[in-house]
């Protein structure tokens, strides 16, 4: 049984039905069991056990707004957006990677809810209607201008990342920023008036001249760096002759799926993405259909 994707799981209740009630919000933040969720800009801060950190409320700067994350067995939890921390939605260190792959699956996606929506907070302070300053609203699942009334919620960037099949082997590629060794499932944005389908015939022949025919879903995984959604494919190709594009990718190469399944337990002849990344369960799923 392959794995969940990782910053899925997550066992919060988003409390939909505070978001629009002042009092229930305001009767939230004075509850005793309130925390807040502890974050070293938008990295997570973890506890000597390993597991996400709380704090209470007035642990926050006096500036700070509060993001009602949602109940925990009726508990309320809040994320805090601070005034002056930087966004910086690709600068992601090892450490960080680090602390990723030793969360548990459940407190990874509170962290991932909660490092998107501080982010596009931060982001979007200004309203892209007039250009007036916004103010949180909706318990900070949305922000309002109070020049021109425009309401602004945070977005979710769809992005397709997928196998290119051929003849029972898989097409994986690598980047230049990535890890030496590593190779991974093709990746890119959908444009707008794009089908995920098209999507993926598309990325695939734009980054390495492969044209696919079928399409087939797998899988789907937030991914808050800074707040995408990942949505797994497999794609029969036409053929295997590949014409890369230097612009995107380092390298790219077939592969069979016992190198694949070699590649998971960390002995195959690549470095294959960590666990908590949707490429690894797209390579493990694969991988295991073929016996």
């Amino acid at each position: 049984m392959t794995a969940a994707p990782g910053f899925t799981g997550g066992t919060l209740d988003r409390a939909d039905h505070l978001r629009h009630d002042a009092e229930g919000i305001a009767a939230a933040m004075g509850n005793w069991q309130a925390r807040l969720l502890r974050l070293d800009g938008l990295d997570p801060d973890i506890d000597a056990d390993g597991r996400l950190a709380w704090g209470m409320l007035s642990d926050a700067p006096d500036e700070a707004e509060f993001v009602l994350l949602g109940l925990e067995d009726g508990r309320p939890r809040f994320a805090a957006v601070v005034p002056g921390v930087q966004a910086a939605p690709f600068a992601r260190s090892p450490h960080l990677f680090k602390l990723l792959g030793d969360l548990r699956p459940g407190e990874a996606a509170i962290y991932a809810a909660a490092r998107s929506l501080v982010d596009w907070h931060l982001r979007h302070r200004f309203c892209a209607n007039c250009g007036h300053e916004t103010a949180l609203f909706r318990a900070g699942w949305g922000r309002k201008c109070p020049s021109c009334t425009a309401e602004h919620f945070p977005r979710v960037d769809p992005v397709v990342i997928m196998l290119a099949e051929h003849h029972g082997r898989a097409l994986v590629g690598r980047q230049p920023t990535f890890p030496k060794g590593r190779y991974s499932a093709l990746a890119g944005f959908l444009e707008p008036g794009e089908s995920i389908e098209e999507a993926v015939r598309r990325e695939i022949a734009e980054e390495s001249g492969i044209a696919v025919g079928p399409v087939r879903y797998v899988a789907s995984q937030p991914w808050p760096f800074p707040a995408q959604l990942m949505i797994a494919c497999v794609a029969e190709a036409t053929h295997d002759r590949i014409t890369l594009d230097v612009n995107e990718l380092e390298d790219a190469m077939w592969v069979s799926r016992e190198e694949v399944r070699a590649a998971l337990r960390g002995d195959g002849p690549f470095l294959a993405p960590p666990p908590y990344a949707i490429a690894h369960t797209l390579l493990s799923v694969w991988a295991a259909e073929g016996g």
